[in-house]
């Protein structure tokens, strides 16, 4: 495969360096924009006390989100839920908030809200907090230990979206291969199977991930696939709608497939070859697009910052991609299995390839600049290192693309002559002329079977185990010459070698692919105040820190649980009161309370807090000065006892 087209050198030495500089000005220009929802804001907050009883919990989320009755439960101490389960729709202009109303006469204690829900680019997230009436207390409630999206359901729907990838990329780019570079190819059984094999696995993909949808993004059970209920919820959502309408326009990907392998591969005649050459190009071209379609129409391409250019920008990635990868696959299986390739096939292949890159750095540019948004958040977050991961792989074939491309120059100065249409005369050809070429087809190389296998015919109509065990002879036979034949030919071979090394590398970059969209993008990461906090931000803008922070020194009493407010939460001047708090939730008397404030971005602090004690469990600080906004990790030493502490920490968002 050859991704750089002849004589380029010098232009394509521009090309990136004005990519660079594109890209480097949409990233130094990038404004706030997000997609993958996050929760952003909470009422109570997370760990607040508050004196009396709430009317509602409401969650504000930094997209539009996909909810239902069941999405936010609040739980008393003892487990039973206590909202009265009817979502209330919140939300006003920009703000994404959702609510549901509690039921009235709550008891003091320890309450628990877990929500879940769907993100507008179809992406599962869920979550989890708390918040006390009165004081906080113990509680029984016991949320699931795996993580929504997770466990066996989501490995297996992991496996079906890498597969379904996979697949179109075989399905579209090796029927891309034939039908613009290799037209008889279009009559090569090995790359006959390849195409359909890319059909029938992207089919099973998308059924799988039709089933698996429901328990992937509400119940977590497997035994839920067959839940026709579950599945009736599915088709009526967005991510629904797309996978069926994949499903129906796989079906005219197969009329495709049967007419390119069928009256495209039988045609003789020039101009109604030429004739359905265009029509299978044009049809083609819109099903691969339709295809390509439904994974813009349902994920990150579809929410978030101009999902108008953004959904019409995937879709050119992903055929890219295709025509890229994909008649990179095809190349490959006939290389290695198939009959010779001509040499000007590969270069045409070198050219559709070239053409795919230009418009994968293109697309890719604008991409990234809408998803990661800044330079830190290249490396600052895990989607942004993954996204560092593809350009290194994308890279890599490229390289490995001018390594082929010296092989296919090689082929060229071999002067090999094309090969041309069959004769009798041609099949009949002496032994010692016959390795100049490979037989192009099966049928040619039965003569040579059959003149091999002409003394035992009789012996093997009348034994038929001898003549099945001189056939698979016959066949281990013809099999060793056509690749002593092949092997023969060193600019060929090298060719098929360096076209095996992309290949290793393109699965490893389309498994990337596949983790990166259903990754948390970076802008949204960075907007959510997540950057590098393991206990995630606590703080919502123009309101107080409340939060609630478990503790144990190792000793006698040493177990509990410290809540802290820092009012208002802003920068300059704040007042703290902290409160120590046993297990059962009443006041623990403690030698000694301190904290610690630090800005790791900016280098500043650790600022010392010193509070005083009030009361039993109960010690306050005032005008606690954090400088300037930002994330702030907060630590907390608790001593117990003269020889028993602890270091607790958070992270705070200070606006």
């Amino acid at each position: 495969m050859t991704t750089i087209a002849p004589r380029l050198g010098p232009a394509l030495a521009r090309l990136l360096l004005v990519a660079a500089a594109l890209l480097g000005t949409l990233l130094a220009t990038a404004g706030p924009a997000s997609a993958h929802a996050a929760l952003t804001g909470s009422d109570p907050q997370d760990g607040a006390v508050v004196a009396t009883a709430p009317k509602e919990v409401n969650l504000t989320f930094s997209e539009q989100v996909a909810m239902s009755d069941d999405s936010i439960r609040v739980l008393d101490p003892a487990g039973k839920r206590v909202d009265t389960g009817e979502m209330r729709d919140l939300c006003s202009g920009s703000i994404v908030r959702y609510g549901v109303a509690l039921r009235p006469g709550l008891p003091d204690g320890t309450y628990t809200v877990a929500w879940q829900t769907v993100s507008a680019d179809s992406h599962p997230i869920a979550g989890a907090f708390t918040f006390s009436i009165g004081a906080p207390s113990t509680t029984a409630v016991a949320l699931p230990d795996t993580a929504v999206g997770g466990g066996l359901v989501g490995a297996l729907y992991g496996i079906a979206r890498y597969l379904s990838y996979a697949a179109f990329v075989v399905l579209v780019g090796g029927g891309a291969f034939v039908l613009v570079c290799w037209p008889r190819g279009a009559a090569v059984r090995p790359v006959q199977r390849l195409v359909v094999r890319g059909w029938l696995a992207l089919t099973a993909a998308t059924l799988a991930l039709l089933l698996l949808r429901h328990p992937y993004t509400r119940t977590g059970r497997l035994g839920d696939v067959l839940d026709l209920g579950g599945l009736r919820a599915v088709l009526e959502t967005k991510t629904g709608a797309a996978l069926s309408s994949r499903l129906l326009l796989l079906g005219a990907a197969a009329l495709f497939v049967a007419v390119l392998f069928g009256a495209y591969a039988r045609r003789s005649d020039e101009k109604e070859h030429r004739d359905l050459t265009f029509g299978l190009a044009i049809g083609g071209s819109v099903v691969a697009a339709g295809i390509a379609g439904t994974w813009a129409l349902a994920e990150h391409a579809s929410t978030g910052l101009q999902p108008g250019i953004a959904m019409p920008v995937d879709i050119l990635h992903l055929l890219a991609v295709a025509a890229w990868l994909g008649g990179l696959t095809a190349l490959l299986v006939a290389l290695q299995w198939g009959p010779p390739v001509e040499r000007s096939a590969v270069e045409r292949y070198s050219r559709l390839a070239f053409g795919s890159v230009v418009v994968l750095a293109v697309t890719g540019i604008y991409q990234s600049w809408r998803q990661v948004g800044t330079w830190s958040a290249l490396t600052d977050t895990r989607y942004g290192q993954l996204l560092l991961v593809k350009i290194g792989l994308v890279a890599v074939l490229v390289g490995i693309g001018w390594v082929s491309r010296r092989w296919v120059r090689r082929l060229g100065e071999a002067a090999e002559p094309e090969p041309r249409a069959e004769t009798g005369a041609e099949t009949e050809r002496e032994p010692e002329t016959e390795t100049e070429r490979e037989p192009e087809t099966e049928t040619e190389r039965e003569p040579e079977a059959e003149a091999e296998a002409e003394a035992p015919v009789a012996a093997d109509a009348v034994d038929p185990e001898r003549a099945e065990q001189l056939a698979r002879q016959r066949a281990a036979v013809a099999v060793a010459r056509r690749k002593k034949e092949r092997d023969a030919d060193p600019e060929r071979a090298g060719l098929r070698r360096s076209v095996l090394t992309e290949a290793a590398v393109a699965v490893v970059l389309l498994a990337v692919t596949t983790v990166l969209t259903s990754t948390e993008p970076a802008r949204t990461e960075v907007e959510a105040g997540r950057v590098g906090s393991p206990a995630g931000a606590a703080a919502v803008p123009d309101r107080p820190i409340d939060v609630r922070l478990p503790f144990d020194t190792g000793g006698v009493d040493g177990k509990g649980t410290v809540q802290i407010t820092l009012d208002p939460g802003r920068t300059g001047a704040n007042a703290l009161h902290l409160y120590v708090l046993r297990p059962n939730g009443r006041a623990l008397d403690v030698p000694e309370v301190k904290l610690a404030f630090t800005l790791k971005e900016k280098d500043v602090g650790p600022l010392p807090v010193l509070p005083d004690r009030i009361q039993t469990g109960h010690w306050t600080a005032s005008g606690v000065q954090l400088p300037m906004p930002g994330e702030w990790l907060m630590q907390v030493t608790i001593r117990t006892s003269d020889i028993d502490q602890t270091t607790i920490e958070k992270n705070v968002k200070i606006g």
